[in-house]
């Protein structure tokens, strides 16, 4: 819930790189009207089981198949790290959300578990990046294992 503290009249939201509705499930649970987006439609086919309520497509990051400001908020759960061509994913989320950007991803250093560091974007990285698309300075959260960055449209 505190990823949408703040924040009135949020109603829809998209989760990029949904997989098999993880993420989506919670915010459904909470009374989002949830579209969830991936590129794996066997992924698809999992999450529409979990998420009956939820719309799910077929797609990448780098391209939304979405109209201009469609979503209130879109979330991606650690799937920014796996794209191709972070910029786009910015520029892209500028277009078809209306209020806010959530990004979990892993932090920027060596840990255990998760991706290894060269796969990993620094608060830097993400930053230039949502700035160059035009959204506000950047709101990071540090979480027992991961981080939460919020941008603002």
């Amino acid at each position: 819930d505190s990823v949408l503290a703040g924040l009135i009249d949020i109603h829809t939201l998209l989760d990029v790189g949904t997989g098999t509705g993880l993420f989506a499930e919670q915010f459904a649970a909470r009374g989002l009207s949830v579209t969830g987006l991936d590129v794996n439609p066997v992924m698809l086919v999992e999450a529409r089981k979990f998420v009956p309520t939820g719309t799910f497509e077929e797609g990448v990051a780098e391209k939304l198949p979405f109209k201009d400001a469609s979503f209130d908020v879109i979330f991606m759960g650690l799937v920014l790290h796996e794209t191709d061509y972070l910029q786009k994913v910015f520029d892209e989320a500028y277009r078809v959300v209306r209020k806010r950007l959530a990004i979990l991803e892993w932090p920027y250093h060596v840990q255990d578990f998760g991706p290894p560091l060269e796969h990993r974007l620094s608060f830097e990285r993400l930053a230039f990046a949502a700035d160059q698309s035009g959204f506000m300075p950047t709101e990071k959260v540090n979480l027992a294992n991961l981080v939460l960055y919020l941008y603002k449209k």
